[in-house]
């Protein structure tokens, strides 16, 4: 599959309704690349996909340079992620013939740093995100000191027009650490993919405690299998951790990886969902269970802090036990209003609206604010994966 292969919704198209369009006119293309995608699936892939679904309401089309494009390596001590063995010309070549009206840099490996070297030798302006904890995560595997892993980071974004953020927590503690031009990108989920969920009987003994997401020493997994608690807790998702953790917790369910409607079940039929992480930047798992109904337990980390805060939808408690059995007695109905705020239509404009502005692409602010003179609307929703 080409690397620039568009991604679509899983809904036929002659079922979907018509969506407005700021104006008919040529779409403005914005460039993302990605060196997070599938067999990937994580929630900087399925946040690209949503982000892909919804931006042609805006007049905008989303275009990729993925590991698709390339051969590929596996990733040390995580075979499963899939390294881009590309060329400067090659990804030169692509990016020439893309023609895009705006660049944007998801993630930091090898296309990302290839892309960045293209903008600056081009004289483009671009942006980039912060996604994912890279410090954190190679800490955890190999004995490289924090302050060399931010310091390479600070490197990489230091040029951008604009470096997105998934939350004010995590703008003030990059700030912190000297990085610059920090601008907010409030996330979402296919909230109605989940919200349309029915609570339906378990084969496992409740309290049903859930954990959803890649299966990896980064994700905290110990904190919630190693916890007493009365009922089943249950991993859904697959990762290089897997079986390890089977072999240590074998009371624990490991129903491998969920997708769909099947997922958004698993959630609303779930008594809690615990989030143990804490490096997530916002932990998308979170707001598709709250969603579904379901509440949340965590520690007083950033993300589940930031998700959480100003609403009645979950437990966060230094001790996870106690928050997990507070979480049991939380109102499911309150978790439902709480999550709505956190559709993908927000926050495709959020992201938009940071490109317009840290670019200043006065074509794309225009559709922007003709888009919300028209109303909002929210449209058809591509489905989400866990895999």
């Amino acid at each position: 599959m080409n690397a620039m292969t568009r991604i679509v919704s899983d809904t036929p198209a002659d079922a979907r309704p018509p969506r407005a369009r700021p104006r008919e006119t040529a779409p403005i293309r914005v460039l993302v690349v990605t060196d997070a995608w599938r067999p990937q699936v994580n929630g900087v892939v399925r946040t690209l996909e949503w982000l892909r679904a919804e931006t042609p309401a805006f007049g905008v089309e989303l275009i990729f340079l993925t590991p698709e494009r390339f051969r590929t390596v596996g990733m040390p001590t995580y075979p499963e992620i899939r390294l881009a063995l590309a060329s400067p010309s090659s990804v030169y070549k692509i990016i020439d013939s893309l023609a895009p009206d705006a660049i944007h840099i998801a993630t930091e490996g090898p296309l990302g740093f290839l892309a960045r070297r293209y903008a600056l030798a081009r004289r483009r302006p671009f942006t980039t995100c912060y996604h994912t904890r890279y410090p954190e995560y190679v800490a955890a595997r190999a004995p490289a000191p924090l302050w060399l892993g931010y310091a390479l980071m600070r490197r990489f974004h230091a040029p951008a027009a604009a470096t997105l953020v998934a939350s004010e927590s995590l703008r003030s503690e990059l700030a912190s650490r000297g990085f610059s031009n920090l601008r907010v990108w409030r996330r979402g989920v296919d909230t109605a993919l989940f919200a349309n969920a029915s609570r339906a009987p378990l084969p496992w003994p409740r309290p049903v405690f859930l954990a959803v997401g890649r299966v990896a020493i980064e994700k905290n997994l110990e904190a919630f299998l190693s916890l007493d608690l009365p009922g089943t807790k249950v991993v859904v998702g697959e990762g290089p951790a897997r079986a390890a953790l089977e072999r240590k917790y074998p009371a624990a369910k490991f129903p491998g990886a969920r997708a769909g409607a099947e997922l958004a079940t698993l959630y609303a039929s779930a008594d809690a969902l615990v989030f143990p992480s804490l490096t997530d930047t916002f932990g998308l798992v979170m707001v598709e269970a709250l969603a579904a109904g379901t509440p949340v337990a965590a520690f007083p980390a950033a993300a589940p802090m930031e998700i959480l805060r100003g609403g009645e939808c979950g437990a966060l408690d230094a001790d996870l036990r106690s928050a997990a059995l507070a979480a049991l007695r939380v109102d499911r109905a309150a978790c439902r209003r709480h999550a709505a705020t956190r559709d993908m239509v927000a926050s495709a404009r959020s992201f938009l609206k940071n490109i317009a502005d840290a670019l200043a692409i006065k074509p794309l602010a225009d559709r922007l604010a003709a888009f919300d003179a028209a109303g909002r609307d929210c449209g058809p929703k591509a489905s989400a994966r866990v895999t």
